[in-house]
């Protein structure tokens, strides 16, 4: 089995990534697909002998979108193109947006009625065929393969004005005015509708920048090209000429290109908090590890490639990151079966308004009632809805990775929360064997690490229960956690103790996180509700926790669980918010207010308008995640 994640071109809203997951997890071969609809991106877990990229790309390209498969494609460049497009779209969206309203509210005089209905109809079709050319052909791809998304709704509702409107335009005195019913024309709600859509969107890529950005800080770690040593001479050569083996050459202030180890008799002082989040910078001779994207501050050495491209810890990284990202959280599950139906539902709902305002009023309600229905297939997008819990997600986990917590995926980072109980391995976790005088060391191969007594108080206000469990002797163990500030402790354990205590502490009905670095945690780390592994630790650990601290800093434990709990209550408020506007709004655009003798509903301009800012807030909101501590 193969898990890879490919960048999904053409998604707008919860229905189209919803569309996008169903086909992929129907492709014979797929195991699993979870989109990320702000990110624009499908995690995809899929067995090479029944299918390959390119069939995947086939089968969603007939219905609409373009996932990227070739190593060649720039996707970066691909986005900035259709952001570039997207932008000239609502400049030009906007101009015929003015032009009909001024006419339309008799700011222009064009002449007589017909020829003012006649001017607005050409400009509201031009703008069809260029700024919303792209909501028809989706639509239609869509209806060819049974689904729906956004794209339909936009459709359909500009579609049912602008017809209606030509209707009225060339047969309104002789079909209505001989019944003695006042018409009008509703070419400024087509044009307005696409234009408010269009400028949602564009507002929309814009705040998504944003939640992108711990990514993008990752990406530019890594230097583009390296000093290669090719038979005594330095060449500076691109990244992927690079090959395992290698010598490589850096100065002082380059970054260095690849991990590897050093040679010769140089000393360099490297500063690799980017990885670890420590402050000072460690010094390297010959033998010692250097890591791809880590600063040299003082001096020039050579080291031999050992891990190139994607095998690097610092691509591991970025990769854990993405998928992360792009893994769904329970909450979001609910809410990708509700997007799934939540189109159809709409069109059901627009429909059913129409028959019941033509039942109350018959014909002289027609107009009425269309319009009607084009407000609820307007005002009800799905988009609020499906952003709600991926860009809070992506926010979320980005900020843990700008301080050096890399969470494995977006269940991980839901329950941290819920944490009440922690146990946290002594040797390698809570100490270290060497220390400086200002550290504290103790007597005794030992000493505890920077901050790791602030670190368990910090845990310990937070109402979370801290255990202690060391190999070492009970002097030895007490002391250790009478420095610590740790009442609870187990000295002399073997590895079954460990998780002997994670299950203990599970029957008495706590969420348990266990914190460890080496082969001998690996048992209390699988039993865990949360597991935690220090980065410098056992490859065994870091392979079986769901969150990895980068570095010695245990503070980045409480920081994770508060992080955990302000990304949680962001998707809550996102979710409240998107939710409560459809409640509210779509009976307000069906206009029950008249049943009540209220004269007034929301009509389909203003449904645009509310529309867009509902998907637009969503996001914002998401990213005031970046301004908490």
């Amino acid at each position: 089995m193969e898990k890879k994640t490919f960048a999904v071109l053409g998604m707008m809203c919860a229905g189209c990534a919803a569309n996008v997951e169903r086909r992929l997890n129907l492709t014979e071969g797929v195991a699993s697909a979870a989109v990320n609809l702000p990110a624009r991106t499908a995690m995809i877990e899929y067995d090479e002998a029944v299918t390959s990229p390119e069939k995947m790309k086939e089968a969603l390209a007939a219905i609409g979108y373009d996932m990227v498969v070739e190593e060649d494609r720039n996707v970066e460049a691909i986005e900035r193109h259709a952001y570039k497009r997207l932008r000239n779209k609502v400049i030009v969206s906007w101009l015929f947006a003015l032009l009909v309203m001024s006419i339309s509210m008799g700011w222009i005089y064009i002449g007589t009625r017909d020829m003012a209905n006649q001017t607005m109809m050409i400009l509201a079709l031009l703008n069809i065929l260029y700024s919303g050319r792209q909501f028809y052909v989706n639509a239609a791809r869509q209806l060819m393969h049974a689904s729906a998304n956004m794209d339909t709704l936009v459709a359909l509702s500009t579609g049912i004005s602008f017809l209606f409107s030509t209707f009225n335009t060339f047969w309104g005195d002789s079909y209505w005015g001989s019944q003695g019913i006042e018409w009008h024309t509703y070419f400024d709600a087509s044009v307005m509708i696409i234009t408010f859509v269009l400028t949602g969107r564009l507002m929309e890529e814009r705040a998504k920048h944003g939640t992108a950005s711990a990514i993008r800080s990752l990406m530019e770690l890594a230097p583009k090209t390296a000093h290669l040593v090719d038979t005594g001479e330095v060449v500076e050569v691109p990244l992927s000429a690079l090959q395992p083996g290698d010598t490589v050459e850096v100065r002082p202030g380059e970054k260095i290109p690849v991990d590897g180890r050093m040679v010769g008799n140089n000393t360099a002082l490297i500063d690799e908090s980017m990885m670890t989040g420590e402050s000072v910078a460690v010094e390297k001779n010959a033998g010692d590890k250097v890591l791809a994207g880590t600063i040299v501050r003082e001096g020039t050495f050579r080291f031999k490639a050992e891990e190139i491209g994607q095998k690097t810890v610092l691509a591991n990284m970025i990769r854990m990151v993405q998928e992360a990202q792009g893994s769904k959280a329970p909450v979001q599950r609910v809410v990708d079966k509700i997007a799934l139906v939540f189109v159809p539902a709409v069109g059901g709902i627009a429909l059913l308004t129409f028959l019941v305002w033509y039942l109350i009023g018959g014909h002289e309600y027609l107009p009425h009632a269309i319009l009607s229905a084009v407000s609820v297939l307007v005002i009800a997008c799905p988009c609020a809805m499906g952003l709600a819990t991926p860009t809070a997600l992506m926010v979320g986990i980005g900020k843990a990775a700008e301080k050096n917590i890399l969470i494995k995926d977006a269940a991980a980072l839901e329950d941290i929360r819920k944490v009440d109980a922690l146990v946290i391995d002594k040797t390698g976790t809570l100490t270290q064997p060497i220390a400086s005088p200002q550290q504290g060391r103790l007597e005794g191969s030992e000493s505890l690490k920077p901050h790791a007594q602030e670190a368990m108080q910090q845990l310990q206000d937070m109402g979370i229960e801290v255990y202690m469990m060391s190999g070492d002797k009970e002097e030895r163990a007490k002391k250790i956690a009478q420095e610590a500030g740790i009442q609870h402790y187990r000295s002399q354990v073997m590895p079954q103790d460990k998780e002997d205590l994670v299950q203990e502490l599970q029957q008495q009905g706590k969420h348990v996180a266990m914190v460890g670095d080496g082969i001998n945690d690996s048992q209390a780390l699988a039993v865990a509700d949360v597991s935690i592994a220090m980065g410098k630790g056992t490859d065994v650990a870091m392979d079986v926790a769901q969150v990895t601290l980068m570095g010695n800093d245990l503070r980045r434990i409480p920081d994770a669980i508060s992080l955990s709990k302000q990304t949680v209550n962001m998707i809550h408020q996102n979710l409240f918010w998107a939710f409560i506007y459809n409640i509210i709004c779509i009976p307000l655009a069906a206009g029950l207010p008249y049943l009540f003798g209220l004269h007034w509903q929301i009509t389909p301009m203003w449904a645009s308008a509310l529309m867009a800012f509902s998907s637009v807030s969503v996001v914002l909101n998401s990213l005031r995640l970046k301004l908490k501590n």
